[in-house]
């Protein structure tokens, strides 16, 4: 087998363990959404449960600190849940959690 050859098949099999890894990273963090707490930063939040699937910007007015929602919708492993965060200046200020039928 040739250097080129092995360095692909290195590549492949690197991206198949990544792609597997992260599937079960996201299943595992949408269990933890019951857990988000008002008080926690925007940085905690993405670690404990990644990235919204919908993030809306309510106030953003020049002085003033920022508002937005961060929408998370219903998965396999918070089935029929919609959680809805406000944060404010970066920092949770409100959880909704609705039963979406």
């Amino acid at each position: 087998m040739t250097t080129t050859t092995a360095l692909c098949a290195l590549r492949l099999a690197a991206i198949a363990f990544i792609a597997c890894a992260s599937t079960s990273a996201l299943a595992a963090n949408a269990a933890e959404r019951k857990f988000i707490r008002g008080g926690m930063g925007e940085g905690e939040v993405v670690f404990k449960i990644g990235k919204p699937d919908h993030e809306a910007l309510v106030r953003g007015v020049k002085g003033q600190p920022e508002e937005k929602t961060w929408t998370y919708f219903p998965h396999s492993r918070d089935p029929q849940t919609l959680t809805i965060l406000t944060l404010r200046a970066g920092v949770v200020a409100r959880v909704d959690r609705k039963i979406s039928r």
